[in-house]
């Protein structure tokens, strides 16, 4: 087309845009599609919306879809609508031409996908596509055939009844996606669940309608539905959960995993579009939390992306993730309402999935308070019984700490809880929420020394050279030496460190291992801790009295680094080069004052 430009009066001509199929073809099969298996469901779809305008007019239209295979090709027919020769060029021999496809009426809600998108992803597997079809309009039948290389002709067409025939004969290479088995793994795959008839080479392989239809007895129903999950899932499902979003279209059913599931890995989903199989196993359906079930759902309103392989996010999906989420929270409710021991059981294996969920959700916070047992040191039980005993919730942020002080802290008349594991110390903390005027305190190690008697002022004094030499020889380690009495007495000496000073011991050892860059870096955190790691002899424990008791320098500084070693290990402390150095050193030296050298058994006799 000529345009005349009005400022200089130069003529130009307006060209179309040249199209390589192949190239479109090859961008289909490797950037687009995950496999050229979804041929067929294109192909499906088509015929499904065929089948579908056509029965808009005529209920009573003929809805059987016929797959016919002999391992070189294939043959799909519907008694749809069929197309007109017009309609012939404007669908299939077009790409992108969305508002014309509009125009003629085949961009309508109850369809799949739209006329003639299918026949482009069949050049995947096919060098050529052959189309009859005759028009519900009463036109005269119509055949076209599209190749590869971008070429088609039509001419008249040999059909006598209303609807489509599709022909596909193998490209080379592409054999094995025309095997029968094979495609009739894949029209069981992708239709099991469509409302029509679906026959593949004589075999019907739908009609069944949707798993979780209320069409049965309640027991029938259930049955049915967990032999579902076991034969497309392979696991018997702890219990079984209805889904219904009127907004999204959606229903279906969640199955409760009955094993452990890991919330780093990514939930997959059974998704069906107007029931064909949209994906096998589709992210983002579930809120984050819900990692312990598997769906299964149809839905008529959520978007596909350009593939129709997975979901496009939008507003609706971010919506109906939001109601699914209710539901499952609603069923862990009424659990906890109906049967708790049920509950319980639940509990033991997804308590990670209910525990994420108590860190933004007040219900679900109470039925973890209320059920989720927790580890503390006068034996296991939920918070709520926890703090109906001991009012103040006392507990450690880490695991190490809890082994370290819950003897310690049991002796002292201190009930503590375990906050260590994954989620509980996040969730301690947010009880305030529940119940205003609850007393939270995280137990920091050094706060323990406090709850620890002090000496008499005769007997410290007494024993003051020991402690000076005892701390000369730990100055070196950054460490203070002090002498309390706690219980229990069998055990002889505690490694105690608070935040502070953990944080700068971390800091130093990072900067020691790193390159002079992030050095340089790591000093500009660095500070001096305002109170240093304590070593604290426990004077009840009759070893330390032992120890305590000893005049020799040498001796001295051997028992205390031996003691120093021993508290880091039992308080799972790190062990740093010097540290374990310390320990060989204070071993071997004590073993040699243990054992007599060969000289001194000479000199005795």
């Amino acid at each position: 087309m000529a345009r005349t430009d009005k400022a200089s009066g130069e003529v130009t001509l307006n060209r179309s845009f040249q199209v390589d199929l192949r190239g479109v073809v090859d961008l289909l099969s490797h950037h687009l599609y995950s496999s050229p298996r979804v041929y067929l469901r294109e192909l499906l779809q088509n015929a499904v919306d065929a089948v579908t305008a056509r029965r808009a007019a005529e209920p009573d239209a003929p809805a059987e879809i016929e797959i016919t295979v002999d391992g070189e090709g294939l043959t799909i027919s519907d008694g749809g609508i069929g197309l007109t020769e017009e309609q012939v060029h404007e669908l299939l021999a077009t790409i992108g031409r969305s508002s014309k496809r509009d125009d003629l009426g085949f961009a309508r809600h109850e369809f799949l996908g739209q006329f003639g998108i299918g026949l482009l992803s069949a050049f995947m597997v096919a060098d050529e596509v052959r189309v009859v079809t005759r028009s519900a309009t009463g036109t005269p039948a119509v055949e076209w055939i599209g190749r590869s290389d971008g070429t088609y002709r039509i001419g008249p067409g040999s059909r006598s009844t209303v609807g489509t025939t599709v022909a596909l004969t193998a490209r080379p290479g592409a054999e094995q996606w025309f095997a029968p088995p094979t495609v009739l793994e894949l029209a069981r795959l992708y239709g099991s669940m469509l409302p029509f008839p679906v026959v593949v080479s004589g075999q019907a392989i739908s009609g069944a309608g949707l798993p979780w239809r209320t069409d049965r007895a309640a027991g029938e129903r259930r049955a049915d539905l967990v032999g579902y999950a076991q034969e497309t899932f392979g696991f018997t499902p702890f219990d079984v959960i209805d889904l219904d979003v009127p907004e999204a279209g959606l229903t279906g059913v969640a199955y409760v995993l009955p094993f452990p599931a890991n919330p780093a890995e990514h939930a997959g989903h059974r998704v069906y579009l107007k029931r064909m199989l949209l994906a096998e196993s589709t992210d983002g359906l579930l809120p984050g939390w819900a990692f312990f079930a598997r769906c299964v759902v149809d839905t008529t309103e959520l978007r596909p992306t350009a593939s129709r392989e997975a979901l496009y996010a939008d507003g609706l999906l971010d919506a109906t993730r939001e109601a699914l989420g209710d539901q499952l929270r609603g069923w862990l409710v009424g659990l906890a309402r109906t049967d708790p021991a049920r509950l319980g059981r639940f509990l033991e294996v997804h308590h990670l999935g209910v525990k994420a969920l108590a860190l933004h959700d007040d219900e679900m916070l109470r039925l973890v308070d209320q059920w989720l047992p927790l580890e503390t040191n006068v034996g296991r039980m939920t918070l709520a019984d926890f703090r109906g005993r001991h009012g103040l919730i006392r507990y450690t942020a880490t695991i190490d700490d809890f082994r370290q002080l819950a003897a310690v802290a049991a002796a002292q008349d201190m009930a503590l809880v375990n906050g260590g594991y994954t989620y509980d110390a996040e969730i301690i903390e947010r009880l305030p929420a529940l119940e205003p005027g609850l007393s939270v305190q995280r137990l920091d190690p050094t706060d323990l020394a406090t709850r620890f008697s002090a000496l008499d002022p005769d007997v410290e004094l007494a024993l003051r050279p020991f402690l000076t030499a005892a701390q000369r020889a730990m100055d070196r380690l950054g460490c203070e030496v002090v002498l309390r009495a706690y219980e229990p007495g069998s055990l002889p000496v505690l490694y105690l460190v608070d935040r502070a000073a953990a944080f700068q011991s971390e800091l130093r050892a990072t900067r020691d291992r790193v390159d002079e860059l992030w050095a340089g870096v790591l000093s500009a955190f660095d500070k001096p801790a305002e109170d240093r790691p304590q070593l604290v002899l426990n004077h009840r424990n009759s070893l330390v009295r032992r120890v305590v008791g000893l005049t020799d320098p040498e001796l001295i500084r051997l028992a205390v680094e031996a003691l120093y070693g021993q508290a880091l290990l039992l308080g799972y402390h790190p062990i740093r080069p010097a540290d374990a150095a310390l320990l060989n050193r204070s071993f071997l030296g004590l073993l040699d004052q243990a054992v007599p050298s060969s000289e001194s058994s000479e000199e005795s006799r």
